[in-house]
């Protein structure tokens, strides 16, 4: 208990988000290569394949329920499970190292869910500790999905500088080289939006082209890692919306959410669809068509019933706020609208 208060009281720090050196990296796969543990539990195979269908659920529940659903149980199976077994005896050094990636990917889970709902010292302290677990592992691609994710907080907080520092460095040598192409295309998406963010217009197209390149050579069935299945043709088109969005190109924002919201599978990625139509919604606002975007909001709280997420909540906020100026117009969608969003609100208060 002691130990939650401690994380749900601790700022977000941006000190914290300064790289370690490459003699770390080094240092840590060395650390993880000489591990043992005499007397400890024996850690097969078996055990390895249980934790790995555990994270797929809990992946799953958050795609579609949002980060506020499941993060306790995530954390809890984490904290004893798992570290359990990462202090157990290995038959040999494929299931150590498995063990340890597939570690980190529960802890960036439990910091990707903390940062979908809110908890931003919560998120990166477990960001930073699956960024350990993959540097033990010599993972480098977990490092790099990581890394990606941080630079994705850092963002949506308005740290932009930090934000690139963390996104050029997971596109960085191995962790960019040894990732399929579906990952290389997470990874340098969002590293565009950090070149946007920056103001580095041309830079960022130029990632969001290499990106597209790298989605369109995975194919169905390939060996990509699990931990990318939601990342597709709906994701890419989200990501590039907001990267055009940052760079001032409106219009064409507006046709790659509205790409993103006509290809993305809703039942099973809701939280993110309903972000992207507040996020379309958003841009529509803002080029002057109010009523096309109410009528998008609309789609969103439709979207949003059972989803515990603050950055679905977020948008709903951003649309109370753009919709303000209109309020006094007579306009019986802005009304109508308005008066919804006041009372989704005040359900999540």
């Amino acid at each position: 208990m002691d130990r939650r208060h401690a994380l749900a009281t601790t700022a977000y720090s941006v000190a914290a988000l300064a790289l370690p050196g490459m003699r770390w990296w080094t240092r840590m796969a060395e650390q993880g290569a000489d591990r043992t543990s005499p007397g400890a539990r024996n850690v097969g195979p078996g055990d390895l394949e249980a934790v790995r269908d555990m994270v797929s659920v809990f992946s799953r529940v958050d795609q579609r329920r949002g980060g506020g659903h499941v993060r306790t149980a995530v954390v809890q199976y984490l904290t004893s499970d798992v570290a359990g077994y990462l202090r157990g005896s290995f038959p040999d050094d494929r299931v150590r190292r498995e063990m340890f990636s597939t570690a980190s990917e529960l802890s960036y889970l439990a910091g990707w869910m903390a940062f979908d709902n809110g908890e931003h010292s919560v998120a990166q302290h477990y960001f930073t500790a699956a960024v350990k677990l993959a540097a033990e592992a010599d993972d480098p691609p977990m490092a790099g999905h990581v890394l990606r994710a941080m630079s994705h907080q850092a963002l949506d907080l308005g740290h932009p500088r930090q934000a690139l520092d963390l996104a050029a460095a997971s596109v960085e040598g191995r962790r960019y080289t040894l990732a399929g192409p579906r990952e290389r295309a997470l990874l340098g998406v969002v590293h565009a939006r950090a070149l946007a963010a920056t103001g580095q217009k041309h830079a960022a197209g130029a990632a969001l082209l290499r990106a597209e390149k790298d989605l369109s050579a995975a194919e169905p069935g390939s060996d990509e890692p699990p931990r990318v299945f939601f990342f597709g043709e709906a994701s890419l088109a989200h990501e590039t919306a907001c990267t055009l969005r940052d760079t001032g190109d409106l219009s064409a924002a507006a046709r790659e959410f509205r790409r993103s919201v006509r290809t993305r599978k809703a039942a099973a990625f809701t939280r993110t669809h309903a972000v992207t139509l507040g996020y379309l919604g958003n841009v529509q606002a803002r080029q002057g068509n109010v009523e096309e975007a109410c009528a998008t909001w609309s789609r969103a709280l439709d979207m949003m019933d059972g989803i515990h997420s603050d950055r679905t909540r977020q948008t709903v906020v951003d649309m109370r706020s753009v919709l303000s100026p209109f309020r006094q117009r007579g306009m019986r969608a802005v009304a109508e609208l308005d008066t919804r969003a006041a009372s989704f609100l005040a359900g999540r208060a």
